[in-house]
């Protein structure tokens, strides 16, 4: 095979992981806030329970019985030491996405999600200590500024939905903070990931799941009328949040990380225009504007990002001399590619 249909098979291949990933990652944003608007089934703790049990025996087939990545062993000890702490932080992180979408419009929430890329940075930095260079800091201004202008121009403004949307952003930037140094040996990838978190995540929820929203479903169930068609719809959901975390190896290895990061910009423009067409929430010019703001300093951030990673890795790059070399942090520690539902 000659290299131009080597070339262009290789665009295919990215085109097609592209578009899968945006099915997925959009239909199970969709699911959820229609299970709570359209279906009337406000039970947040509930539906992120439903979404680890799919996961948990999801993944179990998929690297038990159909073989599709190797387990990756972890020690009994590393299982309660390193893994409980992070399903803990990733247990918090999916509620409070689902909480979110049980108050504000999808629009809203995913860009207030785009503001993970400024809270791993500030949380570095003040937490740990950190330092990045003024290019990092520069990139987070349009992000930083287009959520402050979409906050202030959302005619569907919710105070609760805001702030556990922007919890979220926290919890997402912990949990990958963790993970560089509670998963310190283990090369995990998505797949082995959710085998690993999803079983201890259930644990974590279920009981508060029960006790808070115990009474409201089992009223929900006995008054619901179609019941069995909305249960199909809710565990479907779930299936559809395992399938988002397994379709994120095909990206991984079909794309290069600068066109990871524009595509991840265009999945949340994506998820606005078609819950807007589904949902028909209102958006104004400026809250659009401020959402085009935040995608688009997204994109620069994730930019800045990779030509610092390749500078870092040119032996004899000088690097930037106002920065104290000992304490330098070139980039933060963001993987993207571990979006999970």
């Amino acid at each position: 095979m000659d290299e131009s249909k080597v070339l262009h098979l290789g665009m295919l291949r990215a085109v097609l992981a592209i578009l899968q990933w945006w099915g997925f990652n959009v239909s199970v944003i969709i699911m959820n806030k229609w299970i709570f608007q359209k279906l009337d089934f406000k039970f947040p703790l509930t539906v992120s329970c439903i979404h680890f049990v799919c996961s948990t025996v999801g993944a179990f087939v998929a690297i038990k019985f159909l073989k599709i990545k190797p387990l990756i062993e972890v020690k009994y000890q590393d299982r309660w030491r390193r893994i409980f702490p992070m399903s803990f932080v990733f247990c918090i992180n999916i509620v409070l996405g689902n909480v979110s979408l049980r108050y504000i419009p999808v629009s809203f929430m995913q860009t207030i999600k785009s503001f993970t890329p400024a809270t791993t940075v500030i949380l570095q930095w003040l937490v740990w200590k950190k330092m990045f260079e003024w290019r990092i800091w520069a990139s987070l201004v349009p992000i930083v500024g287009g959520i402050l202008l979409t906050s202030i121009t959302e005619l569907s403004f919710n105070g609760l939905g805001f702030c556990a949307a922007l919890l979220g952003c926290l919890a997402t930037s912990t949990k990958t903070i963790l993970a560089e140094s509670l998963l310190h040996g283990y090369k995990f990838d998505s797949i082995n990931t959710v085998y690993y978190m999803a079983p201890y995540a259930t644990m974590i929820l279920a009981i508060p799941a029960m006790l808070i929203e115990g009474a409201g479903v089992m009223n929900w169930i006995y008054t619901h009328q179609s019941i069995y068609s909305s249960l199909v719809i809710i565990f479907s959901s779930g299936i559809l949040a395992f399938c988002l975390n397994f379709s994120i190896f095909y990206v991984i290895h079909s794309t290069t990380a600068v066109t990871f990061n524009v595509a991840g910009n265009m999945k949340v423009a994506v998820a606005v225009l078609v819950s807007w067409l589904i949902f028909r929430n209102p958006i104004s010019a400026m809250n659009a504007f401020g959402c085009a703001v935040t995608l688009l300093g997204c994109t620069f951030y994730g930019y800045v990002r990779h030509r610092l990673s390749q500078q870092a890795a040119i032996p004899g790059m000088p690097r930037t001399p106002r920065t104290p070399r000992g304490r330098m942090e070139m980039i933060p520690i963001v993987n993207n590619k571990q979006d999970k539902a």
